[in-house]
């Protein structure tokens, strides 16, 4: 079908934006597959762009609505293998081991038929039958020792397999061959090889990681802080306590001596008194009205003594 020129650049310059944000914002490279279809739904390689675009976002019925209609259109094969994904995705993984075994699989090419492949066991594990999964992948795309552009992910989908089976060893081994291959790190065969042996990663630039550690060693130093200070308040009050241990001894000592020098100087101060005043009369006497009254010297004030 051919569209007016205007019409076919603005359909193209949407189906660009669905390539190039596949990968990297599925969402969005949906919403440009969505104004291309509007403007172009009789195109099968838009009809295609849209299917692609809903199995980025899990929209599986839609997708295969759309795959149908590209074949249609365009009476090819290629989309056989992502179209029995679909079936999977619907969770009708029966419908995708039944594809696997249609003619339409003998006219995919290499690629094609491995990307078959990797359908049908996912198909097998679905329905519980990990051994078959196992046998399913095993290939002569899976021995061979070349490197293809889908080495890689047949390697790394047998080595998971194997690991769903309890062959350990043998997954490492092909996580391993995994790695090998994946030199675009299209796959974590490196995480999941590492988490086998044990390591584990820490992101250096993960904020939350560095502010969790940065608030660890700000409490480790305010613990370190209080703790000194704790020590030097201790050892002030074990000075202080030696200072009151010996203070008031001393301090007593001393009162002590200042205590018997007083008491000594009003003692001899009151013998010199008495001494002086020996020879004077034990009363006085105080006129009063016409009359004589002694008056004790001794006696508390107010009380008279007899005379």
């Amino acid at each position: 079908m051919t569209l007016p020129k205007t019409l076919a650049d603005d359909v193209a310059r949407n189906l660009v934006m669905v390539a190039r944000l596949l990968d990297e914002d599925p969402e969005s490279a949906y919403g440009h597959a969505k104004v291309a279809l509007r403007l172009a739904s009789r195109v099968g390689a838009v009809r295609e762009a849209a299917g692609f675009a809903a199995y980025g976002v899990a929209k599986y019925a839609e997708a295969l609505a759309e795959f149908r209609a590209a074949r249609r259109m365009s009476g090819s094969s290629h989309l056989w293998p992502v179209m029995a994904d679909c079936e999977r995705g619907m969770g009708r993984p029966e419908r995708a081991l039944a594809m696997a075994g249609e003619p339409e699989v003998t006219r995919l090419d290499k690629a094609g038929q491995v990307e078959m492949r990797l359908v049908a066991a996912g198909a097998r594990r679905d329905m519980g039958q990990a051994e078959a999964a196992v046998v399913t992948l095993q290939s002569p795309e899976l021995a061979s020792t070349s490197s293809q552009p889908w080495t890689a992910r047949l390697r790394y989908a047998y080595a998971d397999a194997l690991l769903a089976v309890g062959r350990e060893d043998d997954a490492r081994e092909w996580f391993a061959r995994t790695l090998e291959a994946d030199q675009a790190g299209a796959t974590d065969a490196s995480d999941r090889l590492a988490e086998l042996d044990g390591v584990t990663f820490i992101d250096a630039l993960d904020e939350s990681s560095a502010d969790e550690e940065g608030r660890d060693d700000e409490s480790r130093s305010t613990d370190a802080d209080r703790s000194a200070v704790v020590d030097h308040d201790a050892e002030l009050d074990a000075e202080d306590d030696d200072a009151d241990d010996d203070w008031p001894v001393a301090e007593s000592a001393d009162r002590g001596d200042a205590v018997s020098a007083a008491v000594a100087a009003d003692s001899d101060s009151v013998d010199s008194d008495s001494a002086e005043t020996e020879p004077e009369a034990d009363t006085d006497r105080v006129a009063t009205g016409g009359s004589v009254t002694a008056v004790d010297a001794d006696a508390e004030p107010g009380v008279k003594s007899a005379g």
